[in-house]
């Protein structure tokens, strides 16, 4: 095997492999939409058809929805499970696209070449940087690096209903692997990489308070009638002390403190709080007391209120005393945080503080506990070491601040751990007019999961 080979390969193929994904971006596989069922049945089999070309014995699956590509190709250790998903965000406003979403281009930017079009970083270019350095690997070697197998969804930006059913209808084949691979994140900024090896969980609750059987005037029953919103703002407040912390009883079980390695790796990456918090008009960080913008977001479980509805909210004024009010309530969960123990803390500690005369409802909106990998696994910082080699600066091993029920779902279903790797960029316009994946994302990333492969393979 000859690594600086493979990395010559890759770049001498660089035009046909940026053609090979125009070819796949064209197709207009929205998951949202049955109107492009046909679409996405046309991605798959694309893919399909591009895994063949390399000699991968693949497939498409049918599900309820849309169809899973599964490929199988090569023998050895370790069997790696690559995935990605080949759907994509609808396009709408469509007046506020630069081009049309389905004509994809390079266009020249103050940064750099980037490739325009929908789904160009989430997820196709992404799920591509993989596919084309397996290509360049088998070109150069004849052979495969290890056992690798393929599976690309396309309902991930519809909530991945046939998903888990389908890990579970095929547990037996795809539990065989030893670890997964994961291309659907970003790099920390365009110099440096990173893997990621935690994503919060996420718990929704929407409690709803009901005190009088009509809305009342205020100027007649204002003071002796209970007023829901007032008790509901009560309830809100009641979630946090004065250091920020959540009082939910139990909240803070299974939550892990940073070991000192990780810590130091996130301090050398010169995380500007600052400037992070600028950019959205902010300038004091909030939050738990003692704890730095990057740990709060990575590695600390949240509880925020994300909606409050009560009374009379449209134009003009109307003095009302309103039957109900309404708040949604998430939380963000890390470590080994159970879901539905919050849930019933938290219902418990509502249902304690409802004044009479007043009655109380819950309504969940899902719960989905964190995903946490060992990086004991050797070969994360295999991986890590080389990534390092292919960027400016040094990889670290980093925090999702949202989450990616794939990762979970690899884990509780099929027992494997999974390694995040992506070269997305926050400017990238995921889910929004003009998407972009930087040329030097798909050309790098293409490189270092080259590196990666040799770096893992190696005995």
């Amino acid at each position: 095997m000859s690594l600086d080979a493979v990395l010559a390969q890759i770049d001498d193929d660089l035009d046909a492999a940026i053609e090979r994904l125009m070819s796949l971006l064209r197709i207009p596989s929205i998951s949202t939409d049955p109107a492009y069922a046909k679409d996405c049945q046309s991605a798959a089999d694309w893919l399909v058809a591009d895994l063949a070309s390399m000699g991968v014995d693949a497939e498409t699956r049918s599900t309820p929805g849309h169809p899973m590509v599964v490929g199988h190709v090569g023998e050895g250790k370790p069997h790696l499970l690559f995935y990605g998903h080949y759907d994509v965000q609808p396009v709408d406003p469509l007046d506020l696209w630069n081009r049309d979403p389905f004509d994809p281009a390079i266009e020249d930017t103050d940064s750099g070449p980037v490739l325009r079009g929908r789904g160009t970083a989430d997820d196709k270019g992404q799920l591509m940087t993989f596919v084309e350095a397996c290509r360049a690997w088998k070109a150069v070697n004849g052979t495969w690096p290890c056992k690798i197998s393929f599976i690309f969804e396309g309902e991930e930006e519809s909530g991945s209903p046939s998903l888990v059913p389908f890990l579970k209808a095929n547990a037996e084949e795809l539990s065989e692997p030893d670890l997964a691979l994961i291309c659907d994140t970003g790099l920390f900024d365009k110099d440096t990489p990173a893997i990621t090896t935690m994503l919060r969980g996420l718990l929704g609750e929407e409690v709803t308070i009901t005190g009088p059987d009509i809305d009342l005037h205020s100027g007649m029953y204002g003071g002796p009638a209970r007023n829901p919103i007032r008790v509901l703002s009560k309830m809100i407040a009641s979630l946090h002390d004065e250091t920020g912390r959540v009082t939910v009883p139990g909240f803070y079980d299974g939550v892990p403190e940073l070991s000192d390695e990780l810590r130091a790796q996130w301090d050398a990456l010169g995380f500007d709080d600052a400037s992070f918090l600028g950019d959205v008009g902010l300038s004091l960080p909030a939050g738990e007391d003692g704890r730095s913008v990057l740990e709060m977001i990575w590695a600390r479980p949240t509880c925020e209120a994300n909606g409050i509805n009560g009374g009379y909210t449209g134009d003009g004024f109307k003095t009302v005393l309103p039957a109900k009010a309404s708040a949604k309530i998430s939380f963000r969960l890390v470590g080994t945080q159970d879901p539905l123990k919050i849930r019933s803390a938290f219902r418990e500690m509502m249902t304690n503080a409802l004044p009479s005369d007043c009655k109380i409802e819950f309504k969940d909106h899902g719960a989905s506990p964190a995903s946490v990998m060992s990086t004991e696994n050797p070969a994360f910082e295999k991986a890590r070491v080389a990534l390092s080699d292919e960027w400016p600066k040094p990889a670290a091993f980093i925090g999702g601040g949202g989450s990616i029920p794939i990762a979970g779902h690899f884990k509780n279903i099929l027992g494997l751990d999974s390694m995040l790797i992506g070269f997305g960029l926050d400017d990238d316009l995921i889910h929004s007019p003009n998407e972009k994946y930087d040329v030097r994302s798909f050309q790098k990333g293409i490189r270092s999961w080259a590196r990666v492969l040799a770096a893992v393979t190696k005995d």
